[in-house]
């Protein structure tokens, strides 16, 4: 399946009105390109944002990709993985993980899972929070990047026996009368 064809050029996003200011940045190649490195950064980059217990992932996601001159739209995919529905999910599994590095119990009782209880809850679970989500980030993060790396080496061998195997069959052909 072609991706590609699907994702706007760097010179269509760089065209649009309100991103102007940022045109020098739109054009850099390796924002858009899909090759290993590109997209195992942005993954990499994506996992640890989408993780953050903040609103607006995207915002730093698009900045460090910027930065690190890695793949904007998959890392941008990778964040909305956390959307209204699964970040609540997403946030208690980080806590949990937090509270298993940190080696506390203090447990937390949802008896009115809103944004005011969140707020009120906030002073007790921020240590917690933060580190289990910067754990589950970088530990999602870094699988991404790795499973990318040795997919991306897998097809480069496997092209490269294909045109081994093809060279050698030619040249049985050749050599038979």
């Amino acid at each position: 399946m072609n991706l590609k064809k699907h994702l706007p050029t760097s010179e269509q996003i760089a065209e649009i009105r309100a991103l102007s200011f940022l045109r020098h940045l739109l054009l850099e190649p390796n924002l858009w390109h899909m090759n290993r490195h590109s997209l195992s950064f942005g993954f990499l980059i994506g996992s640890i944002c989408c993780f953050l217990p903040i609103f607006f992932q995207t915002v730093p996601c698009v900045l460090l990709c910027f930065w690190i001159r890695c793949n904007v739209p998959l890392a941008v995919l990778i964040v909305w993985i956390s959307n209204p529905i699964t970040i609540g999910p997403m946030m208690y599994f980080a806590y949990r993980v937090g509270l298993w590095i940190l080696g506390t119990d203090q447990e937390i009782t949802l008896l009115n899972p809103s944004l005011q209880w969140f707020i009120d809850q906030l002073s007790i679970i921020w240590q917690p929070l933060i580190v289990g989500a910067l754990a589950c980030g970088l530990a999602f993060g870094i699988t991404g990047f790795i499973v990318i790396q040795l997919y991306y080496r897998w097809r480069i061998a496997r092209y490269k026996l294909r045109k081994l195997d093809a060279r050698r069959r030619s040249e049985s052909k050749a050599i038979e009368p």
